[in-house]
């Protein structure tokens, strides 16, 4: 395991491939770590460095007091960068990972040398169904949106009560610190990329399941439709975590796009 201090908090990551290809890092989801991005990593290989670590409130990093601006979010992952030393890198982000990412790429567009914003947008959800969230969490925990999420989440032949990689998605999410949970709902609900997102300029590739009940197909498609020549692809039989269910499908979009790119 290896932690670092950015932005004021204690961040965790794991790196992997060699040190002298060019960087890729991954940001998770709400109500998930870093090990969503397992498989993805695995058959990307050696191609690139690649990081992946648990946004602020998740997994083994430090989770602060509620709310968290999406700034702090931002913050924190280029606090991270400065530690590896990474001074430019391409970035995959998932749902609030993808909104992370669109913030970083606005606010430090040299830093970003492309985007890869899988199942997100630019704005997600209303301010009244993120206090409807945060306050129902607050009070009985997260155990209490199991049943609600998980359809969103994942396709109907994931879900079979047999499959052990269900089994720990549930798990990964009842786990998640409160707090960090919270806070970060409130991150989403406070946060409308529409122009900023509108503004760049990045090499971009939007994914999504064709399932994805949290972020749906025409959603992210609208975010698409912002970004000046990015991409979009569907990936069949997928809900809104397609890293989990579809690694495969997800890895080959991924590293076709930066090979595109000539980015390695």
């Amino acid at each position: 395991m290896a932690f670092a201090r950015a932005n004021g908090i204690v961040l965790h990551y794991e790196a992997s491939g060699p040190t002298d290809r060019p960087p890729l890092i991954f940001i998770n989801s709400l109500g998930t770590d870093l090990r969503i991005w397992d498989k993805v990593v695995e058959r990307l290989g050696n191609q690139y460095r690649m990081i992946r670590y648990d946004k602020r409130g998740h997994g083994l990093s430090e989770a602060p007091p509620p709310p968290y601006p999406l700034t702090d979010h931002v913050a924190d992952l280029a606090g991270l960068l400065d530690h590896l030393g990474i001074r430019r890198t391409a970035v995959v982000g998932l749902s609030v990972g993808g909104q992370i990412a669109q913030g970083l790429a606005a606010l430090h567009p040299e830093r970003v040398a492309a985007l890869v914003l899988s199942d997100t947008a630019h704005k997600i959800g209303t301010r009244e169904s993120w206090d409807d969230r945060i306050d129902l969490v607050a009070r009985k925990g997260l155990g209490v949106l199991v049943e609600r999420v998980m359809p969103l989440w994942f396709t109907t032949q994931f879900r079979k009560p047999d499959n052990p990689d269900y089994a720990g998605y549930v798990a990964m999410f009842t786990r998640t610190p409160v707090d960090g949970y919270v806070g970060t709902c409130a991150s989403v609900r406070d946060a409308d990329l529409t122009e900023s997102t509108r503004a760049l300029i990045v090499p971009t590739l939007c994914i999504v399941g064709e399932q994805d009940g949290s972020t749906p197909p025409d959603l992210v498609r609208s975010m698409a439709n912002l970004i000046r020549n990015s991409e979009f692809r569907i990936i069949p039989n997928a809900g809104h975590i397609p890293c989990a269910e579809q690694p495969d499908a997800v890895a080959g979009l991924v590293g076709g796009f930066l090979r595109g790119l000539h980015y390695q």
